[in-house]
């Protein structure tokens, strides 16, 4: 049976390419179009979709409050589509906040030639979000002092986490290290953190970071899939939302304990020896993947750092991380991953546990209680 995909759209040429685009694929079939806001609450309770691609900025109803709308009646995967601006950044952050789970460039220009490389993205994200369930609740934004800025803070045992849904035999053992007796503890202290994600990151790290106080010990380096332009919108909202520092990172700037450095879209961040250490932004490399790429930010964290490296993978599609977090690992480092019953993506953290990688499988809410217990 096809997945059923409701297309929110106040432009009637969208509406019918984005329907013809969809309909190519087998096993994909749009079942209604709505012209605004109000109209996809509507047909969202009406027609009960598999997956919903919502516009952003449209007459009657806007699509963040029809999302937050629409997750309060009935939790569907929602796939944003968004123009590639700082302030279309800002809204895609906000529909991420209100429940949305991933989103997609709104190129007129693609769209209208039925570019294969939209076709290929939209198909593979409608078919993967289809089959994954929404969140209920987006995170809390935290009052300024609901977090104690005080030295040697720890924070409370978490209890056992959740274990992940293995699909697959070679994932127990790392299913087994996220419940029962937890004895686990870094066996050295870390000098720097590095946290990867892609699919469903921008809610995990706010998720993770918030709980971190102002005096946070380590220098934080920030590596989620975004373009260009939403990095800036990312880090402004982070920054807002959490008692550490957060900020784009900028060729050259220094690492400093309690300040999260997020890596520029379009564009790869690798640290540095230099004014006791310091990232490198460096422009886009076409045969690279991602950008930015977590692999690349783990191999150089662990050629300077060694084996005084936190890494922590997050949700998110794909495998990215996994060949940096080897080098880590070979330098001797210590890796966190994601627990699948947490993940939006079982991707990225799959991949790092899939290959042994992984020192401590944890469920998003445990993550940032333990990176205080462990490093403060």
């Amino acid at each position: 049976m096809p997945v059923r995909v409701l297309v929110v759209d106040d432009s009637n040429f969208f509406q019918h390419r984005l329907k013809d685009i969809i309909n190519e694929h087998p096993d994909l079939k749009v079942i209604g179009i709505a012209s605004n806001g109000r109209e996809a609450v509507e047909k969202a309770e009406q027609l009960k979709p598999d997956i919903i691609t919502m516009d952003f900025e449209m007459p009657v109803m806007d699509g963040v409050t029809a999302i937050k709308l629409i997750m309060a009646n009935r939790k569907v995967p929602i796939l944003m589509f968004s123009s590639l601006t700082y302030e279309g950044a800002k809204v895609t952050l906000d529909a991420l906040a209100a429940g949305a789970l991933d989103f997609i460039p709104k190129d007129f220009a693609e769209v209208s030639r039925s570019s294969e490389s939209l076709k290929k993205k939209l198909h593979e994200r409608l078919i993967t979000l289809a089959g994954v369930t929404a969140r209920a609740v987006p995170v809390a934004e935290p009052k300024p002092s609901s977090i104690p800025i005080a030295p040697n803070l720890r924070a409370p045992v978490p209890g056992a986490s959740a274990p992940a849904r293995a699909p697959v035999s070679s994932q127990q053992d790392e299913s087994a290290k996220a419940s029962g007796p937890d004895n686990y503890r870094l066996k050295k202290q870390p000098k720097i953190l590095v946290i990867g994600a892609s699919t469903g990151g921008p809610v995990a790290l706010a998720e993770v970071l918030v709980t971190l106080p102002a005096n946070f010990p380590l220098p934080i380096v920030l590596v989620q899939h975004m373009p260009e332009n939403f990095t800036k919108a990312f880090a402004e909202r982070l920054n807002k939302q959490c008692n550490i520092r957060v900020r784009e990172a900028v060729d050259g700037d220094q690492l400093q304990p309690g300040l999260a450095l997020l890596a520029p879209g379009g564009k790869q961040l690798m640290l540095d020896k230099r004014n006791g250490g310091s990232v490198r932004v460096l422009p886009d490399d076409e045969r690279v993947n991602y950008k930015p790429s977590l692999d690349i930010t783990f191999g150089s964290a662990a050629n300077i750092y060694g084996d005084k490296v936190l890494g922590v993978v997050l949700t998110g599609m794909g495998s990215d991380g996994c060949n940096g977090a080897r080098l880590l690992k070979e330098a001797g480092s210590a890796l966190w991953s994601q627990d699948e019953a947490s993940c939006v993506i079982y991707g990225m953290p799959m991949a790092v546990a899939r290959a042994g990688l992984t020192d401590k499988v944890l469920s998003l809410k445990d993550i940032g209680p333990r990176l205080v217990r462990e490093v403060m």
